[in-house]
């Protein structure tokens, strides 16, 4: 005999599962793209030997702000998420998640984040308050600029500067050229995944980098790819990084020349396994810094 469907444990059930689809639990990718930049900057600040601590908090840190981000990113989307292919399934547009848990569920992750953050010095704790505000200013982006993906962005280099501060109590040139860097990649990789709705962004109206380059799209992502891959060859040389650190970029190079092949025809599946393969590109320059400094 099955359990009532008033019974505390099924809702509970429920609950968590629509958190965790609200929070993308179960899909890892974002969680990846801001991870890798994020340990890029905490190796090189730490010469290959970062403090453990500080890697762990970035570690929980990183999920607990993306899966705030994607919540207050469905809430933000809400009322056109219903008219959209890949998202019409998602809790909020279908009812199962009333706006009201949304914003608290998102309270609460922001709030687990900054705990961990708390534990470290005082310019990562200011600087942690910028991110939690780019976190959330994001989703609304696309209402009002062609360009969200440049806040995306900003959102998802955050984390360098802030590893750098946590391991040195500084931001140093360094810093800012591996968020430039960042900053191009995710033009490119999120262009790619805006590439995705783009037939659905049109008729409702929401703005992308897909919709304002046209055809013209691909030759942006690759200009986009090939910045990032300049700036990180300038930071290798620069810090003498070593032959295995440019391997790591060239793995990098394949990844990204796979991705335009991908794309070729601007198929949606093609453009989301492109999306997804930058995890695979962000590794491969980890691998790099990783090997540089062993």
């Amino acid at each position: 005999m099955g359990l009532p469907k008033n019974n505390l444990a099924v809702r509970l059930a429920d609950r968590l599962e629509q958190y965790s689809r609200l929070t993308r639990f179960g899909r890892p990718i974002g969680s990846l793209l801001l991870l890798w930049p994020t340990f890029w900057g905490l190796w090189i600040a730490g010469q290959g030997s970062p403090d453990p601590y500080v890697v762990l908090v970035f570690f929980l840190g990183v999920f607990l702000m993306r899966s705030a981000g994607c919540v207050i990113n469905d809430y933000a989307d809400r009322e056109i998420d219903g008219y959209v292919e890949r998202t019409r399934d998602r809790p909020l547009p279908r009812g199962r998640v009333s706006e009201r848990e949304a914003l608290v569920l998102f309270l609460v992750l922001s709030l687990g984040a900054l705990a961990l953050v708390l534990t470290l010095n005082r310019l990562t704790i200011y600087l942690s308050f910028v991110g939690i505000a780019l976190a959330a200013l994001y989703p609304f982006m696309k209402r009002v600029t062609h360009l969200p993906q440049l806040a995306l962005g900003a959102a998802f280099s955050w984390g360098i500067p802030m590893a750098f501060a946590a391991q040195v109590n500084t931001v140093p040139g360094v810093a800012w050229w591996l968020v430039a860097a960042n900053l191009c990649w995710v033009m490119a990789y999120d262009t790619i995944y805006a590439m995705v709705d783009r037939d659905d962004d049109l008729k409702i109206g929401v703005k992308s980098t897909a919709i304002l380059l046209g055809s013209r799209d691909r030759l942006v992502m690759a200009l986009c790819q090939i910045a990032t891959l300049v700036i990180l060859w300038f930071i290798g040389l620069t810090l003498q990084l070593g032959a295995y650190y440019f391997g790591g970029l060239i793995a990098a190079a394949l990844f990204a020349a796979y991705q335009q092949w991908r794309i070729r025809r601007r198929e949606r599946d093609a453009c989301f396994g492109a999306f997804l393969n930058n995890a695979w590109f962000g590794a491969a320059v980890f691998a790099g810094i990783l090997l540089a400094y062993l």
